[in-house]
């Protein structure tokens, strides 16, 4: 770049090229980290390979990320567990009820994780949780925990509004999630070898799942007949 240029950029309040050359690489190195991490794993991804695939030096990456560990937090954090505090507002504004927040949530969850890469984190937690206790406490705290939160939320507004029955709530989270998760299991290892005609839609699947949970948690005539005092909330 010619002096001139050079200054006509910082004249008009722009960094130079390579200030944004540095602003740019904690970004590059999650993108590079989160393709080795879901193609090859945790413990098979080394250091240099994410630093030579985001086209920096090896001490460039350590500058913005102490250890491999911490390289893997950020990514969850960037691609997963940061997108709760916006999930959360937009469960707050939400005016449908809940057979709608259902299928919003859900498809919601497949767009900006589910269809992404991010998706194959949740893949390799289960397959290698076991040989890092760490990070799988890590990813419980920070991704599981508070989806599970937001799921329980959701379905005791149900509750609330008198659109579905009270349950046992901590198994009523978890038959909500497990359309989720078989969907990533789907994707990341049915789909490697399935034929193409026998693969999931995801969103036919997701709308299908909805109508189902909402049959099952949904008052059943019974309960619809008793009265609110002799119902009882097992939240």
């Amino acid at each position: 770049m010619s002096f001139s240029k050079l200054f006509c950029e910082t004249a008009r309040g722009l960094p130079a090229k390579r200030e944004r050359r540095k602003e740019a690489r904690p970004g590059e190195l999650l993108a590079a980290a989160l393709e080795l991490f879901v193609e090859k794993g945790y413990a098979a991804t080394r250091a240099d390979e994410v630093a030579k695939r985001a086209g920096v030096s090896k001490g460039t990456l350590f500058l913005y990320f102490s250890s491999k560990e911490e390289l893997f937090k950020a990514v969850v954090r960037d691609t997963i567990s940061g997108r709760y505090p916006g999930w959360a507002a937009e469960f707050e504004a939400f005016e449908g009820d809940t057979a709608d927040m259902l299928r919003y949530a859900m498809n919601s969850w497949w767009t900006s994780v589910g269809a992404t890469k991010a998706s194959g984190i949740s893949k390799l937690i289960m397959s290698e949780a076991s040989n890092f206790p760490e990070l799988a406490a890590f990813y419980q705290k920070e991704v599981i925990e508070p989806g599970h939160a937001l799921i329980r939320r959701i379905l005791q507004r149900g509750i609330d509004r008198g659109e579905i029955r009270p349950m046992d709530m901590t198994h009523a989270v978890h038959i909500v999630m497990a359309p989720l998760l078989y969907l990533v299991m789907c994707k990341h290892c049915y789909a490697t070898f399935a034929d193409e005609d026998t693969q999931l839609v995801p969103e036919a699947f997701l709308a299908a799942q909805v109508e189902a949970l909402m049959m099952g948690l949904g008052l059943h005539q019974t309960d619809r007949l008793m009265t609110p005092d002799k119902k009882v909330n097992k939240a």
